[in-house]
């Protein structure tokens, strides 16, 4: 009998429907599971610590409200006065949208030229910030469900083995346990590999979001400055909003 039967037996004899009998029978199938469990054991560990990174840096800290970010910079370009401008935009939450428009508008002064490409930059130096690392995700979950099924491979062929050696009146019984038992690889692979494929998604969907944000948001500024160049009284940047 393997360890993997002795722990659902343990799980049946203690009631297998309490917590205690779903801990020994998930131990039971990790047992069963073989070598290929360590390696989506791992894939699963990183993408769930990539995960928690890239959710707190695209929905909290490069998060920012586009729209009143707008409002407010408007005020102080149609005012004309570069300084507050560039003092607003100093002032609000550090994200890759506001370093992008603060670039910008530190150039005002040098041309539209200049602006244009203070934004290109900027938004070429911001962007790999926010495209950092969500892209492992896919490559993780495929490479969890292909260790999954590795596994399941190895354990059949393991097994188909051990059917030839056995009497003819068990081979049956124990292909049918030696096979459920290498499929609890591929059980557990898929269980790592769709989380991991779905938030690949998700945040991916929130990058290509932010992103375009940025991209709105510099086209506005550039097109804020050209229609209110004339307006601007005082075209020096202050000392404090180059720090």
């Amino acid at each position: 009998m393997t360890l993997g039967q002795l722990g659902i037996l343990a799980a049946e004899e203690h009631g297998g429907g309490g917590e205690g009998g779903t801990f020994a029978s998930m131990a039971a199938a990790w047992t069963e599971g073989g070598w290929g469990m360590y390696p989506i054991a791992f894939f699963m560990v990183v993408g769930v610590a990539i995960i928690v990174e890239r959710s707190i840096v695209l929905f909290a800290t490069a998060a920012i409200n586009k729209d009143g970010f707008l409002r407010g910079l408007k005020k102080h370009i149609y005012a004309g006065d570069l300084d507050k401008a560039i003092n607003y935009v100093a002032g609000q939450k550090a994200t890759p949208l506001t370093s992008v428009v603060k670039s910008g508008l530190m150039n005002v002064p040098k041309g539209e030229e200049e602006v244009q490409a203070a934004l290109d930059e900027a938004s070429l130096r911001e962007n790999p910030k926010l495209e950092a690392r969500t892209g492992y995700l896919a490559m993780l979950g495929n490479a969890a469900m292909l260790a999954g099924l590795l596994g399941t491979v190895d354990g059949l062929i393991g097994s188909f083995k051990a059917v030839a050696h056995a009497a003819p009146a068990d081979r049956a019984t124990i292909l049918a346990g030696s096979i459920g038992e290498a499929m609890n690889c591929t059980r557990f692979g898929l269980i790592a590999s769709i989380p991991l494929l779905i938030f690949f998604s998700v945040l991916n969907g929130r990058t290509q979001s932010l992103i375009n944000d940025i991209n709105e948001t510099s086209v506005a500024v550039l097109n804020l400055i050209v229609q209110n160049k004339d307006k601007f009284k005082n075209m020096t940047v202050p000392a404090q909003a180059e720090e």
